[in-house]
């Protein structure tokens, strides 16, 4: 259950096994208003957090389940999914 304030942080593929968990309930706060400031909120817990969401890494953002380019505004219940890219032959 989510409780208000709080979006679902749900983590894919390599990034779960990387992170240890496929997810958390994370609290907004006016200093995370935005995907990009999320990530690097994200990446400051060190380790395997800043080692894959560094600049430059390979990874992908779906915000209520559509693929986003850029930066977007968060919003309490919302779900911020992170996947590394699909690559098929």
């Amino acid at each position: 259950m989510q409780t208000p304030g709080t979006i679902q942080v749900v983590y894919l593929a390599r990034l779960r096994e990387r992170f240890g968990t496929s997810g958390e309930t994370y609290a907004l706060s006016p200093d995370v208003p935005t995907v990009s400031a999320l990530m690097q909120d994200l990446a400051r817990r060190g380790g395997a957090w800043a080692d894959e969401l560094a600049p430059g890494r390979a990874f992908r953002i779906a915000v209520n389940h559509t693929v986003i380019e850029g930066d977007q505004p968060l919003a309490p219940g919302d779900e911020v999914a992170l996947f590394p890219p699909v690559t098929g032959g």
